[in-house]
């Protein structure tokens, strides 16, 4: 099991230096370690083990096994509320009128391992697109100050560097932040999107699921319908076809077991609780995102609590002077400098600004 999960250990690195916030890394490493994950925990059992047992007269087991996992095998919907062992033998399994009872065909298990694997790879685009869009711009500007020992001179002439850099480049920063903003956007679509699209590959399953099992719990035994075995059932039918005899067409019904549902059920829960929770947090960053974007006062009072140990007339002198995306990498600084150094940083900016009131 560690030689499986071995491969994921690359994505738990942590960043020298912090571009983006708390929000993001659950989108680009928290959610796309969880898929991968997931997807290289189904491959081991999909293709390494036996995903599909079949029992049937006269057909030979190994046949049965890989015609019902490449035809897919079906349930029978309105079979799945009873007594097991007296009104059915499995939930969803149970004689039927073809024409008459409703099958319901399951094929999507067998793309469940590639499907969590291109989620992964769609939570990591926002992050790609940072990534190349920012630049090494953060990393740059740092100049090894996020450590708390450094020699005055070499502190003093780094400082002036990127007091020099803010004069500079004053007023010119905008469209450097507005890319953070669009990423973080993309998260937000994303991760809705892809309730939506696990909606679709499950037919319509996946956007209740949670609640529904969730609800399923808390329900009489011989009343409830198990979402579960609905969407991920343990115990289905197959049918095959072959020429008899005199040439006309036999129908052998089968039952298969499919032990591979039982982690597919839970990794679906899992996913269903996460991805809403992931929903919510990256809106309440976006309505973040939205006031910081209009509001000046909002910024200053960030500024203030990241620059906590700087007097707060200097930390108004240094927000006065700065639009949005001079705010973003300043802000972004004070995630990755030494709080004293920070401290001494915002000195020397309001003495600069301070002297010259007509930038």
């Amino acid at each position: 099991m560690f030689d499986v999960f071995g491969s994921v250990k690359g994505l738990l690195k942590l960043d020298s230096v912090c571009i983006d916030n708390n929000v993001f890394r659950l989108h680009y490493k928290a959610t796309v370690i969880i898929l991968i994950a997931f997807s290289l925990l189904v491959t081991s059992r999909q293709y390494i083990g036996d995903p599909i047992d079949c029992i049937v007269d006269e057909i030979p087991y190994a046949v049965m096994d890989t015609y019902c996992w490449i035809y897919s095998t079906f349930t029978i919907p309105n079979r799945l509320v009873g007594r097991v062992g007296k009104d059915f033998a499995q939930p969803g399994v149970a004689s039927h009128v073809d024409g008459q009872d409703e099958m319901k065909y399951h094929k999507y298990y067998q793309w469940v391992c590639f499907v969590l694997f291109f989620q992964a790879i769609l939570f990591y685009v926002p992050r790609y697109l940072w990534k190349t869009w920012e630049g090494g711009r953060v990393k740059m500007l740092v100049l090894d100050l996020n450590c708390p020992v450094v020699g005055e001179d070499c502190k003093a002439d780094r400082k002036k560097l990127l007091v020099d850099y803010f004069f500079t480049n004053l007023h010119t920063q905008n469209f450097y932040a507005f890319r953070f903003f669009i990423c973080e956007v993309l998260n937000f679509i994303n991760v809705v999107g892809q309730i939506y699209f696990m909606d679709f590959f499950l037919d319509g399953e996946f956007s209740t699921y949670g609640r529904d099992v969730v609800r399923f719990t808390e329900m009489e035994p011989e009343e409830r319908e198990d979402p579960m075995a609905r969407v991920f059932p343990k115990v289905t039918k197959c049918t095959f076809h072959k020429y008899g005899p005199s040439g006309t067409v036999q129908k052998f019904d089968g039952l298969c077991v499919l032990p591979l549902n039982i982690v597919n059920e839970k990794i679906y829960v899992f996913l269903w609780f996460w991805f809403i929770i992931l929903s919510i947090l990256s809106g309440i960053s976006l309505i973040y995102r939205a006031a910081v974007v209009a509001g000046p006062r909002v910024r200053l009072y960030l500024l203030r609590a990241r620059s906590r140990l700087a007097p707060q007339e200097q930390v108004e002198t240094v927000a006065r002077k700065l639009q949005i995306g001079d705010w973003f990498v300043l802000y972004q600084l004070g995630k990755n400098i030494d709080p004293l150094i920070y401290k001494e940083l915002m000195g020397d900016l309001a003495k600069k600004f301070e002297g010259k009131d007509t930038v």
